[in-house]
């Protein structure tokens, strides 16, 4: 059945920046017929939007969905100090807590206007099963995207790691779990991608591996890198190099990887990143939350690298608000380089088509014919809106916002604010009692 959104703002991000003041967005059979302004096509189904702003739904290219079970720890410390705080704490993670966890997470980001999910998991202690396949499920249940990692740890402290020895695993039995889970990639709705963990917490041997399987597989690399200052010291004394570097020497400079945080890029790793094609998922609120710094973003966007937005974990946010990010990268930004160091609609476009282009994706991020019917329709009559003349800009400087209606495929995820299938109090509560096996 065709459904005709009228009546709305249509910001199309496609490649020539196309808005429509009045215009109206054609959905059929899950993707973006066609999307204009003045004389409507025909349709089975048409609903008047009353002037609010359509965009492309947001993608969060980095997360790690089980890490608010744990909000609000180690609350003064740098990323070391936090990581050894909850390493331990997180060792009794299992599927019944993941699925709650992935549940609260996935529905935080579905209301912010989230549609596609890429999900950092790289947590497999010991004995613990079926944590993929938990937040796999929720993600099916809720109705969003999911691209989920099979991640990896084989370098705990006895062998110069962080992680301890109790949550990670051999370097065979991880490239072994990733191979197996490639088989949870269905196509369409869940893609699957190999994401080693990090320079402190994963070997030589692992990333080259890790790299080497997924190639094979088709599937794509994911990493943290350059977080903070603290990991530039950490691998010049443990590999002889800077972590640009690192990534040179285990194969990872190439344009099927992309890197979450890349804080602290000299200038010729910005340019190195440019040239090699990796993309960098920038998560300002995280970074500003551990004292880590603020990425470059402007100079990688000039350097051509694809740049995108992550909300990182609820446990160095505390929030999977993917708005509140297209809100915070504009203000990092500025803060960094000025007033004219980035605009409402770069940010926004971060948050979508950089997002896409970060996962390599060119069916979603953008709302022109062939293109996924994945939308995020947000109401312009609130009073935070009154007296913006650019609803645009005046949207992305007075977020977030709940999400009004959010569309995956052309299937409603959202309506008027509330989940289309599952109940948030419902959520909430079981979250809760998972959540209070994990106090400490």
């Amino acid at each position: 059945m065709s459904t005709l959104l009228a009546n709305a703002h249509v910001v199309t991000m496609d490649d020539a920046g196309t808005e429509y003041e009045g215009g109206w967005i054609l959905v059929d059979d899950g993707v973006v017929k066609d999307a204009g302004a003045g004389a409507r096509p025909e349709a089975d189904d048409v609903q008047d939007l009353g002037g609010a702003v359509v965009t492309p739904g947001l993608v969060n290219t980095h997360h790690h969905l089980w890490q608010n079970l744990t909000r609000a720890r180690a609350q003064d410390e740098n990323l070391f100090g936090w990581l050894k705080a909850l390493y331990p704490i997180w060792s009794a993670i299992d599927e019944e807590a993941e699925y709650a966890a992935a549940r609260v997470g996935l529905a935080e980001l579905a209301l912010s206007g989230c549609t596609t999910v890429f999900d950092h998991h790289y947590l497999f202690p010991p004995g613990a099963t079926g944590l993929l396949e938990a937040e796999i499920r929720a993600a099916r249940e809720l109705g969003v995207r999911i691209v989920a990692s099979r991640g990896s740890m084989d370098l705990g402290e006895s062998e110069g790691g962080l992680p301890p020895d109790s949550v990670v695993e051999s370097r065979d039995d991880a490239l072994a779990a990733t191979e197996a889970a490639a088989a949870l990639a269905d196509g369409a709705q869940v893609e699957i991608t190999v994401a080693p963990c990090s320079p402190f917490s994963v070997t030589r041997e692992l990333m080259t591996e890790s790299a080497e399987l997924a190639r094979r597989l088709g599937l794509r690399l994911h990493t943290h890198l350059a977080e903070t200052v603290e990991e530039e010291d950490y691998c010049r004394e443990l590999y002889g190099c800077t972590p640009v570097e690192y990534l040179g020497e285990v194969g990872w400079l190439a344009d099927d990887v992309w890197c979450a945080h890349c804080v602290h890029l000299s200038d010729g790793d910005v340019e190195t990143f440019g040239r090699q094609g990796v993309g960098v998922a920038h998560c300002p609120t995280s970074n500003m939350r551990l004292g880590a710094g603020i990425a470059r973003v402007r100079d990688l966007l000039e350097a051509n690298v694809r740049v995108g937005l992550g909300v990182d974990g609820s446990a160095s946010n505390e929030r999977s608000d993917l708005f509140m990010e297209v809100k915070q990268a504009l203000l990092v930004a500025r803060t960094r380089g000025g007033p004219k160091a980035m605009t409402a609609r770069e940010a926004l476009r971060l948050g979508t088509r950089g997002g896409a282009a970060v996962l390599g994706r060119d069916d979603i991020g953008q709302l022109s014919p062939g293109k996924r019917a994945d939308l995020a329709v947000w109401r312009t009559n609130g009073l935070e809106l009154g007296g913006a003349d650019d609803l645009v800009a005046g949207l992305v400087f007075s977020g977030p916002h709940r999400v009004d209606r959010l569309y995956v495929n052309g299937e409603e995820v959202v309506r008027d604010g509330h989940l289309v299938r599952a109940e948030e109090s419902e959520i909430a509560k079981e979250h809760r009692v998972q959540a209070e096996r994990f106090l400490s």
